[in-house]
């Protein structure tokens, strides 16, 4: 309702659209007035205690939830039964009342009525993006190139593939400018942009083939600002052919974990072979029982002094 003037209740312009295009006539309770509204809280009591809450206890009896669809179906069944049979108000039949009522009933337009802002079609950009009131707003890759509908309601943008009727999106209206965008859209989060080693030359190719740890190297020399760490590649792949592949890796992985990003560190590291020592974390407290040994109480030891009568000998 749109309000209330001496206890008549003003509805909004959309449920005048509403009424007008179904061609009813509302017809609105007064405010505390059981007289004019009692039917249909009866109603509604009726349809609790008698629907609602024998179907709740049987599924918490059984240990079962029960969903919209459930309910639905249980509603159905039970209109069904007080339908037909005789109402004790009315002294009829429901049903037959219905029947009764049909010759009076109209046909529903054949136009659906639309509340609220009109939808409008946009085309999904490459960025899987639509925009919609200068804000741009995600939808599942999938419909690229894709033509969807935006349909505004209750501050929400909701996106509608039109083949099929199913919500592909749902957004909060956003101010200009912005853009709301979902992880789920794109299969997850955004990877991390990789700025790892990038070989060009020949040198650059050879060295970073050694692995995962060349590249670690030479990243670490590179943020050490080692200027000549161009022409150190050819020195460190010169000590792996001497050394071999296989001692030279071991080497940069030492130098990358002691921050040693110089071809004399690997140098150093490869001329002390096995003689250098291997750090390693420290491990867990060592904690032994001590053995123990007999001991004696203080007064044992306490300075007495003789009595008087006793003689000391000369």
């Amino acid at each position: 309702k749109g309000g209330v003037v001496a206890n008549v209740v003003i509805p909004t312009p959309d449920y005048v659209r509403f009424a007008a295009h179904y061609g009813f006539a509302p017809d609105f309770c007064h405010a505390n007035d059981p007289q004019s509204k009692g039917v249909v809280e009866n109603l509604v009591g009726y349809a609790q205690r008698d629907l609602a809450v024998p179907l709740l206890t049987e599924a918490a009896i059984a240990g079962t939830t029960v969903d919209v669809h459930a309910a639905n179906a249980a509603a159905r069944v039970w209109c069904r039964e007080v339908n037909a049979r005789v109402h004790s108000e009315i002294c009829a039949v429901p049903n037959g009342k219905l029947d009764e009522e049909r010759e009076l009933l109209s046909p529903l337009p054949s136009l659906r009525l639309e509340i609220g802002p009109p939808p409008v079609t946009r085309k999904v950009d490459r960025l899987s993006c639509v925009r919609f009131a200068s804000a741009r707003y995600s939808v599942p890759v999938r419909l690229i190139g894709a033509t969807v509908t935006l349909v505004q309601t209750e501050g929400r943008l909701v996106v509608v593939e039109p083949a099929t009727g199913e919500v592909v999106a749902e957004h909060d209206l956003g101010q200009p400018g912005t853009a709301s965008v979902l992880d789920e859209h794109y299969g997850g989060a955004r990877p991390a942009p990789h700025r790892g080693p990038r070989p060009r030359t020949t040198v650059e190719q050879q060295f970073c083939a050694l692995g995962p740890e060349a590249e670690a190297f030479l990243v670490g020399a590179a943020a050490i600002g080692n200027a000549r760490l161009g022409s150190e590649l050819e020195i460190l792949l010169a000590l792996g052919a001497a050394h071999g592949t296989e001692l030279l890796v071991a080497a940069l992985t030492r130098a990358v974990a002691f921050r040693r990003f110089r071809a004399a560190n690997v140098r150093s590291i490869l001329a002390a072979g096995a003689g250098a020592p291997q750090p390693r974390p420290a491990g867990d407290a060592l904690i032994r029982d001590l053995p123990t040994a007999p001991t004696r109480s203080l007064d044992a030891y306490a300075i007495r002094t003789p009595a008087a009568d006793t003689q000391v000998p000369s």
